[in-house]
């Protein structure tokens, strides 16, 4: 069986293996792959592996061999998945892999707007704090997390594990559920959608990007929010219109964000978000601790066996 992997490299820059995958047939590994060269290197292939490589009908029609795509993250929209059924190709997708990483990452990013600790840690390197004529300094307000009110958008998987972490900190936590269903977590409150912008002192989305919900954190979203509110976003960058929300962090209309996907990635050079006032920006690297991406690298694997064993599991386009 011939395997390609279309973009391996993010996923495994070589801390990782291939060999579970070397396992299952006879596996090519391209770090990167230009969209004008996935037929000539998938050309032979039955399998392939693809994680921000898009495929779609025109691919599909040049490649009579093959018969499954893996995509190596969670979501799948670079594959044309109705063309993919039509052609018998299966497609799967990577679940639950980043939970905790994307967690923990949320966090990171809401510690970091609270303390500022890398902005402080930096100008003491440069000095700062040696030539201080107080023993101690800080260029922002420190903002104490236990009574704050996080608003998750989104309660699943993530949500959940991000609003743990959130009762350790003794925050009061809110969701907001496309499908209003009761919450089993009996600490989370469930509010509608504008109550959640209106009284929430940290708002994180942890939704999938839909038709209906693209740019909807928009300037009328962002003045329902306090303005010492902090927005997160670890989820999908389309979520957000940029725009809106660099004038609302200019003009002081919330007191920050801190996002760790765009709306095009990488970013461009003219984004108004790289210059907005404390706006904190991360390259889309939730996913990427080691452990998750080894877990990553495990499901793949295991998808690409069950697929052989003709009892596909994780398949997305049934």
């Amino acid at each position: 069986m011939k395997i390609v992997v279309l973009d391996g490299f993010t996923l495994n820059p070589g801390d990782l293996s291939w060999a579970a995958l070397e396992a299952l047939g006879d596996c090519v590994v391209y770090d990167r792959t230009v969209r004008g060269l996935v037929v000539d290197r998938a050309r032979e292939a039955e399998v392939v592996f693809t994680n921000k490589v898009v495929l779609g009908r025109a691919e599909f029609a040049l490649l009579p061999k093959l018969r499954y795509i893996g995509v190596l993250a969670t979501g799948y929209n670079v594959v044309d998945v109705a063309a993919a059924r039509e052609r018998g190709i299966v497609v799967t997708n990577i679940p639950a892999y980043g939970t905790r990483s994307v967690a923990q990452m949320t966090f990171s990013l809401i510690l970091e707007l609270a303390q500022h600790v890398g902005h402080h840690a930096q100008t003491v390197c440069d000095g700062r704090w040696s030539d201080s004529k107080d023993f101690c300094y800080w260029d922002y307000p420190l903002v104490e997390l236990e009574g704050l009110t996080l608003g998750l958008i989104g309660f699943g998987r993530i949500g959940q594990a991000v609003a743990k972490i959130a009762k350790s900190f003794g925050m009061k936590t809110v969701s907001y559920n496309k499908q209003m269903k009761e919450l089993k977590e009996t600490d989370v409150k469930l509010i509608d959608m504008d109550t959640l912008f209106r009284e929430s002192d940290i708002v994180s989305l942890h939704c999938p990007l839909t038709a209906e919900n693209k740019g909807f954190i928009n300037r009328a979203r962002l003045e329902m929010m306090k303005p010492s509110a902090f927005l997160i976003n670890t989820s999908r960058g389309p979520l957000i219109n940029e725009p809106d929300l660099a004038d609302a962090l200019n003009a002081g209309r919330i007191a920050g964000a801190g996002l760790d996907v765009l709306v095009v990635e990488p970013p461009l050079p003219d984004n108004p978000l790289l210059k907005a006032k404390n706006c904190l920006i991360t390259p889309h690297i939730s996913w990427a601790t080691t452990a998750a991406r080894r877990r990553l690298m495990d499901t793949a694997a295991y998808n690409l066996s069950t697929f052989i064993a003709d009892k596909p599991e994780n398949v997305v386009n049934q």
